[in-house]
């Protein structure tokens, strides 16, 4: 393991962080939040101090970005940026240590779970900073730093490979630096077009910016404590439901319809299923809450909902869940138990593999239902071999034995954190939903971490665990579970 080089690039990492707290100091000098910019001021100096120690400690080490290094740069990374992504809540005076290291951790890996009690009591410029630390991890930050960084060369397909969603991640172009860069253009020219649609509707610039970072991340804070209910607007609720499908798509195949072959996802059998699976599950739940009495909030009266507002309330909250960005329009834990299930479930599926959403990603469920009925085939024609495809590609062997570890490590892991999760106290159903909403990058969950809840509650012990439930989900298990491998930190 060359450590001075991981040093070196975790400088580099921590230098860019403190830096791209400016914007955020910005707005604490626009609003006038003096506070604020002192919390930023020092949390940037911090970063920038770190960032060069670590820079100066590695400045000898040796160039070539071997599989183990790429793969210790890109977990250390994120505990990294959420450590210094702390700093503003702490220095701030919003938050304690802990729950400054689980906020910001939930910004970077999209989460959105939260323990900011009163959001809209937090200052502005913090609040901008919190959505910021969730654009960034959007497509991720580590390829943000690969692509200022061109002189990794190989080891930058080492690193893009270790941070991409999905079984078998591909560049879009050969060079990784090409890659990087058509991301973010994609990515940049979402963001601008989400935020001016919303402002065209009336929401202001600080708003519509904070919220098409958090949708089109799949993050879902908002700077609102009521999120996107708060405006009980439904063209908001419409263009914020359109980006969260954009953001459960493959990034792909954007690339793929901007060179001009725009039904590219008609030929895709994960997006289709992606949206069926959408439309089923929409129609489901718009059924089962229409006409209903709900369980009352507390101190309030039963509510029945008309047709109009089940499907309304049901689209909405349905993308939000199935795409993992957790944006709420009203308690769905108050729906009845199948609709609230069915959101369980949509909670492990995610979208598509390439997109910022988390989950186990449609491409990985079509493979294994595949997997599955063949082998039932194949118990009464044994003699039979049939390969297994996804839009006219055959998945090969170490694809599909990929897929089976990724399941079976994957559900262990949230049999674990459920039990961890109960051993510290929590009910029943909230251990399960808050393994859940963090391993699957959601953030609202059911329960006491419900859709009008937060996790302040949650023991410290929990928030740690629940963090490092997060960064696993992000990176999809396998490039923070090698860190436990004690092989991995051997010399070969």
């Amino acid at each position: 393991m060359n450590y001075r080089l991981v040093s070196k690039y975790i400088g580099y990492f921590s230098f860019a962080i403190g830096l791209l707290m400016l914007p955020s100091a910005l707005w604490a000098v626009y609003f006038a939040e003096w506070d604020a910019l002192i919390a930023f001021v020092l949390s940037m100096a911090l970063a920038c101090a770190l960032g060069g120690a670590l820079a100066i400690v590695g400045r000898a080490a040796p160039e070539q970005l071997w599989q183990r290094e790429a793969l210790t740069l890109v977990s250390v990374s994120w505990f990294v940026a959420a450590f210094l992504g702390g700093f503003p809540f702490l220095f701030g005076g919003v938050l304690g240590p802990v729950d400054a290291f689980f906020e910001s951790m939930s910004g970077f890996t999209t989460t959105g779970s939260t323990v900011i009690q009163d959001i809209e009591a937090t200052p502005l410029s913090i609040l901008f900073w919190r959505s910021m630390t969730q654009w960034l991890g959007g497509v991720g930050i580590v390829v943000l730093f690969i692509a200022v960084l061109p002189y990794l060369g190989a080891g930058g397909k080492q690193l893009f490979r270790s941070e991409s969603s999905g079984p078998n991640p591909h560049g879009l172009s050969p060079r990784i630096k090409d890659t990087a860069s058509i991301l973010y253009k994609i990515y940049g020219g979402f963001t601008v077009a989400i935020t001016i649609a919303l402002m065209a509707f009336g929401m202001s610039f600080f708003d519509a910016l904070c919220h098409t970072m958090s949708t089109l991340s799949s993050g879902g804070f908002s700077p609102k404590q009521a999120s996107i209910g708060a405006y009980d607007r439904i063209a908001f609720e419409i263009i914020v439901m359109i980006g969260m499908a954009v953001a459960g798509t493959s990034f792909a195949l954007f690339f793929v319809m901007l060179r001009k072959d725009w039904l590219a996802p008609l030929r895709d059998t994960e997006w289709k299923t992606y949206i069926a699976i959408a439309a089923i599950a929409f129609a489901l739940i718009a059924i089962n809450i229409a006409g209903g009495e709900h369980q009352p909030q507390a101190g309030g009266a039963a509510e029945t909902y008309t047709l109009k507002h089940s499907m309304r309330s049901a689209a909405f909250q349905t993308m939000s869940i199935f795409t993992g960005t957790g944006f709420v329009t009203e308690d769905f834990d108050r729906w009845p138990n199948f609709s609230r299930m069915l959101l369980f479930m949509l909670m492990f599926t995610g979208g598509c593999a390439g997109s910022t959403t988390g989950g186990i990603k449609i491409v990985r469920l079509v493979i294994l239902v595949k997997i599955a009925y063949w082998r039932i085939e194949n118990t009464f024609r044994p003699k039979t071999v049939r390969a297994v495809r996804i839009s006219n590609q055959v998945i090969d062997d170490d694809t599909r034995r990929s897929i089976h570890s990724f399941f079976v490590i994957y559900i262990a892991w949230f049999v674990f954190g459920s039990l961890v999760m109960a051993g510290l106290g929590l009910p029943f159903e909230s251990a399960m939903c808050s393994v859940a909403a963090t391993l699957n990058n959601i953030g609202p969950g059911l329960g006491l971490v419900g859709a009008t809840q937060d996790y302040s509650d949650i023991p410290a012990a929990g928030k740690l665990f629940l963090s490092l439930c997060m960064v696993l989900g992000r990176l999809e298990l396998f490039s923070v579970c090698v860190l436990f491998v004690p092989a991995f930190w051997k010399h070969s």
